[in-house]
């Protein structure tokens, strides 16, 4: 298996990467502030604008480092990629599958399969951590039945709108009752907004969505696949369509769990965050810093997988999935096994 390496992120807004040597530098008024060699990277994320020398794009390329470019705000710009890798035979059967209906929707299934029992085990477990009452109880075992059923019958569906439809409907089933898996009274939370994230809560998940759709997309890369041709969402110029595929599955265990540790062990607050008007809500620069490090830590943390068997840190998981799915589409495996939380 192979190590896992870290991720910096680039968060202050007036500073610039160059390359010297085999070593990434970040200046700041032309004054060294950070160095890191690059064999100790597995990809660089930076909210900035000022950008990144051509010299340093070249070193991330060639040591097969993945550099993406975000908005302050999280939303993705760009991303630097180098020669296409991986086997030219293996993309091919990506295509053709994404192209045939009912291959596609085999495996789209699969993925939201593993979201929606993903979010339903994560309610079960609040409930039997935390025994709730009354109505509360009732609207969420109500919600555990209808998950369930969508469970059951996504295998039936035949078409990637019947199962997006399926998705859908339990996302607002999931969302619909997150409220109550919030034990900090200082946030509230009604409903999903992406853009704008309009409370603290969607602005957390937003956010960490957004740095797990870059590890998705770079995990594909590296095993082979087109990250930009999923067998879900649909094509788009410059939308990486199945790194949103498939990290449908891996939302609820590397994302939603995360942040509710944080807000429920009250290590974030409402006044960690910038009201922007229309533009919703930010994190602050330092609150950000800290909760990055946070992240970095989750994912050092290890548990065995579920499918292999193999203890492995919970950061290589997209990883991981990546190589099932490459598995699957050469037919080294029956089916492709997502990622079930147990």
């Amino acid at each position: 298996m192979r190590p896992l390496l870290n991720t910096l992120y680039v968060l202050t807004p007036d500073v610039y990467i160059r390359k010297d040597g085999l070593n990434v530098v970040i200046l700041r008024e032309d004054k060294e502030t950070f160095r890191i060699p690059i064999m100790n990277l597995e990809s660089i994320v930076c909210f900035n604008y000022m950008g990144a020398s051509p010299g340093v794009m070249k070193l991330c390329v060639d040591n097969h480092v993945a550099l993406s470019f975000l908005t302050p705000h999280g939303q993705f710009i760009a991303s630097i990629s180098g020669p296409i890798r991986g086997n030219v035979l293996l993309r091919r059967v990506q295509y053709r599958v994404a192209d045939d209906e009912g291959s596609a929707a085999h495996i789209a299934s699969r993925f939201i399969a593993g979201k929606v029992y993903n979010g339903r085990a994560a309610l079960s477990r609040f409930c039997r951590d935390h025994k709730p009452e009354g109505e509360t109880l009732e609207e969420l075992r109500r919600v555990l039945r209808e998950l369930r059923k969508t469970v059951s019958d996504l295998p039936r569906l035949t078409s990637r709108d019947s199962i997006m439809g399926a998705e859908g409907n339990a996302a607002r089933l999931y969302f619909g009752v997150f409220r109550h898996l919030i034990l900090n009274d200082r946030f509230t939370f009604s409903e999903r907004s992406k853009r704008p994230p309009k409370d603290e809560v969607n602005a957390l998940l937003s956010f960490f969505y957004t740095l797990l759709a870059s590890d998705v997309r770079s995990a594909l890369e590296t095993v082979g696949l087109d990250p930009y041709v999923g067998f879900l969402h649909s094509d788009r110029p410059g939308r990486p369509a199945l790194a949103l595929d498939l990290m449908e599955e891996m939302r609820v265990y590397l994302v939603d769990r995360f942040v509710l540790s944080l807000i429920n062990n009250r290590q974030v607050a409402p006044w960690d965050f910038i009201v922007q008007g229309e533009n919703g809500f930010l994190l602050k620069d330092e609150k950000r810093k800290e909760l990055l490090t946070e992240w970095q830590k989750r994912k050092r943390t290890e548990i065995t997988h579920p499918y292999l068997g193999e203890k492995m840190p919970i950061g290589l998981l997209p990883y991981i999935q990546a190589t099932l799915l490459a598995r699957y589409l050469r037919g080294e495996i029956n089916d492709y096994p997502a990622f079930l939380m147990t």
